[in-house]
């Protein structure tokens, strides 16, 4: 399966998606890359370790969070966006949920957005990626983790927003899938999703994993938030082995590492278009 993300063509290997939180408060990183210039630096130095595409977020999701106004996301990333976009030939994904700060971060420059609530959290958004042309990155989750069949569920809501999707009219070759891991579900729970990446895939679209530095890890190795490094690797090898086209993570020069040593040891070549 390939994916088309601005100008770039993604193909059969697994891609890194180097996460730029400019956040005063997110969980693993808040507060470091707030200033335009910090932000900068950041993402040249993950575009010399490796990263194939940029994630940008500007309201922290961690559990418990709390909802900041469009405008103050919007004037969190569309600087950051557009200074990327003036120095650097990356694509560059903008995390939110809004429609307004979609249709912002996409005018700033953005290829891609990335849904944490996969079109389901408000009405509109789908229809303003669609618009742009842009791709897009349908995540699962729920208000509650409560679930019938966990795994059967998972896939039935990926399959409500690929409809959503769909209905707006994105192209198959501009979705990606991701399982959500760290939302709405327990740890047993993320490690099946983690486990289960080509099944996601078996709906017919690319997955995205995102592990890095996450609960699952720290609950899993009982370590704190700093030393979650070699357990997110673990996961980028798996995802490596289960197919996933993008893992996204911050730590990226070490995961570059990772796929690079687990896709020579499975003999796949790098297929860009």
């Amino acid at each position: 399966m390939k994916t088309r993300i601005g100008n770039r063509v993604y193909g059969n290997h697994t891609y890194i998606m180097g996460i730029l939180n400019v956040t005063p408060d997110s969980f693993s990183d808040g507060g470091r890359y707030t200033g335009l210039d910090a932000a900068l630096y950041h993402a040249e130095q993950m575009l010399r370790e490796g990263a194939d595409i940029l994630d940008v977020g500007g309201e922290s999701t961690r559990p418990g969070y709390t909802r900041i106004s469009d405008e103050e996301e919007i004037s969190r990333i569309t600087p950051v966006i557009e200074a990327i976009r003036a120095r650097l030939d990356i694509p560059v994904s903008a995390d939110t949920y809004k429609p307004a700060v979609a249709a912002a971060a996409l005018q700033a420059g953005a290829d891609m957005i990335n849904d944490i609530w996969g079109f389901q959290a408000e009405p509109g958004m789908a229809e303003v990626v669609a618009q742009a042309g842009a791709a897009c990155c349908l995540m699962h989750n729920r208000k509650e983790p409560v679930y019938d069949s966990f795994f059967e569920d998972v896939l039935s809501d990926l399959r409500r927003s690929i409809a959503l999707a769909k209905a707006a009219g994105i192209p198959d070759d501009r979705i990606l899938l991701d399982g959500g891991v760290g939302f709405a579900k327990s740890r047993e729970q993320n490690l099946e999703i983690i486990r289960r990446g080509s099944e996601i895939a078996a709906l017919g679209y690319p997955v995205l994993l995102g592990t890095s530095r996450k609960s699952v890890i720290g609950l899993t190795l009982d370590v704190p938030v700093d030393q979650r490094l070699e357990g997110t690797l673990a996961t980028t090898v798996v995802a490596v082995m289960t197919g996933c086209q993008f893992v996204r993570v911050h730590d990226v020069l070490a995961n570059r590492r990772a796929v690079d040593m687990t896709e020579a040891i499975l003999g796949k070549e790098r297929q860009d278009g």
